[in-house]
């Protein structure tokens, strides 16, 4: 590590401590040459979750985004913003945990459909409706016969 004082490259690390998230080190550092300290962090380089729309165009996954989707298909339902964010966390993981670090948005669009769905019907077919971009209300109807379908084959 180059001293910012005197420009060595040659110093010893005094203390390390974790930071409260367990997810930043902090050094202190003297440097061999001028004996001066100085502090130095050191944490894991973030790699955006990039997504890929429709048109092909690349943004980074926004949690903003997806949680204000949410939010208006949940809107006067009995749904938590705490489950909602839950979701959320759960869904980021899961695109971390994948080998790409570009994801469709179709696979997003998909994973918060069956969400919706297992959640609440009324805030899945909110949300159906803006995300397979329903052109009348034949769509919206045919989806909420296929939801009436597969309530009646469960309950048979």
């Amino acid at each position: 590590m180059k001293c910012p004082f005197c420009g060595q490259l040659d110093d010893k690390v005094v203390d390390s401590r974790l930071n409260q998230e367990k997810n930043v080190v902090r050094r202190r550092r003297a440097c061999t040459a001028c004996s001066r300290r100085f502090t130095t962090y050191e944490c894991i380089e973030d790699i955006p979750l990039m997504i890929v729309k429709k048109d092909e165009r690349r943004e980074r996954f926004s949690r903003e985004k997806v949680r204000s989707g949410l939010r208006k298909a949940c809107e006067k339902r009995n749904v938590s913003m705490d489950v909602i964010e839950a979701f959320i966390d759960d869904l980021e993981h899961d695109l971390k945990e994948r080998d790409a670090n570009e994801t469709l948005s179709s696979v997003i669009g998909e994973k918060i459909m069956v969400w919706l769905h297992d959640l609440d019907d009324i805030a899945y077919v909110r949300f159906a409706s803006v995300y397979r971009e329903f052109k009348d209300v034949n769509d919206f109807f045919d989806e909420l016969k296929h939801i009436l379908d597969k309530k009646t084959s469960k309950n048979k």
